[in-house]
């Protein structure tokens, strides 16, 4: 980067948010400047003889220069710019430095990039989740054993075929099967009382 009066730091301090009121007049030129100097460099194109000349896996010239701005602090400065409420002038420039940092990468190799870290601590993880899961479900069953049986005084309900109850329908019975042979028509009902006086001797 050429010599400028403050430097690219001096822009650092002039984009600190408590200062936005009295930026003057030449900081915002110089701040503009600067972010049209990144833009321009990162604008220039690849030369294919000197990408052919260098080694498999070497860096380009392009990831070279990626990496002096990352030395130098100037991503950071773009995260501000980009995410600051009072910063939103840049935002087109912000965004056109943004576009030519990713111009020689495909979305496919973008989105597959973390994945290898991400793929361990997704099976990491899952793994984890399985083997508290199989805790819990051992701990339920030990509860389970532990509880005391309680014998159910459900019976279940029984239709008497050829049996019939009010609308000639099939009689159900709720009770157990082994009080079948003392059913009548009356069971559960309240017998009718007879008052004493006409009760018989």
């Amino acid at each position: 980067l050429p010599e400028t009066p403050r430097g690219l730091w001096g822009a650092l301090t002039v984009l600190s948010p408590q200062d936005w009121e009295q930026r003057q007049e030449e900081d915002t030129l110089l701040i503009e400047r600067i972010l049209l100097l990144v833009r321009n460099v990162l604008h220039v194109p690849p030369d294919p003889t000197e990408e052919q000349q260098g080694v498999d896996g070497d860096a380009s010239v392009h990831d070279r220069v990626l990496w002096a701005l990352h030395i130098s602090g100037m991503d950071d400065l773009l995260k501000f710019l980009a995410s600051a409420q009072v910063e939103q002038q840049w935002a087109l420039h912000v965004l056109e430095i943004i576009s030519l940092m990713f111009r020689d990468q495909s979305p496919e190799e973008l989105a597959a990039l973390g994945q290898g870290t991400a793929g361990a601590e997704h099976g990491e993880d899952t793994r984890e989740l399985e083997t508290l899961r199989q805790r819990e479900l051992a701990e339920k069953r030990a509860r389970a054993l532990q509880r005391p049986s309680r014998h159910s005084r459900f019976g279940g309900s029984y239709v008497l075929q050829g049996l019939k109850s009010i609308g000639d329908r099939d009689v159900v019975f709720h009770k157990g099967l082994h009080n079948l042979k003392s059913y009548t028509h009356d069971l559960g009902k309240e017998p009718r009382r007879v008052p004493r006086h006409r009760q018989a001797a």
